[in-house]
């Protein structure tokens, strides 16, 4: 028996699912497959071919286990001191496990992505933050839930995509978090 998301997606593919939810929100997308790709430096020849903004995707957590997904430009050298500063972490900002990942994304390693958020729960992220680099550029590019492919969206459709699954993420200067 197939299993339905909260938007009647079926989610035994979980792309397809992506897919389908990104057309009922009227959210144009193009997708480019691709060798899997695990860390930004693996793919920056591939993306080349790529026109616009690239991603890291980080899942974080504080001290006192606090979930936040920071969103980056590829190339934004992110000050997550100063970023936990920014959003009052209880301790420093420090990588989730790949379980915690799991339980709360249901994605692998490799393949964080603001799409994730499909499978979340808006209680479970203290914070969502996106990077004014990245939302500087337009088309920006995310793994559609797998690190086998990129899937191009417009900034303000990240923000859509967002808001409709019930987060209201912080947009900062992730390079320089405390400023502004």
């Amino acid at each position: 028996m197939a299993e339905f998301d909260k938007d009647g997606a079926d989610r035994a593919d979980p792309r397809a699912a992506l897919f389908s939810v990104l057309d009922s929100l009227d959210i144009a997308h193009r997708t480019v497959d691709h060798p899997p790709i695990f860390t930004v430096e693996e793919g920056r020849d591939l993306k080349a071919e790529m026109p616009g903004g690239h991603s890291k995707n980080l899942f974080l957590k504080d001290k006192k286990t606090a979930l936040t997904l920071a969103v980056a430009h590829a190339d934004t050298k992110v000050d997550l001191v100063g970023l936990g500063r920014r959003l009052g972490a209880k301790g420093r900002l420090s990588f989730g496990k790949p379980e915690l990942l799991q339980a709360t994304l249901a994605i692998r390693p490799g393949a964080v992505t603001p799409f994730a958020l499909i499978n979340a729960e808006p209680k479970a992220f203290a914070h969502v933050v996106f990077d004014t680099a990245l939302l500087a550029h337009d088309p920006i590019w995310f793994h559609p839930l797998e690190n086998n492919a990129s899937t191009a969206i417009a900034p303000d459709h990240l923000l859509k995509f967002a808001d409709h699954f019930g987060f209201e993420p912080k947009i900062i200067d992730l390079a320089r978090p405390e400023q502004g």
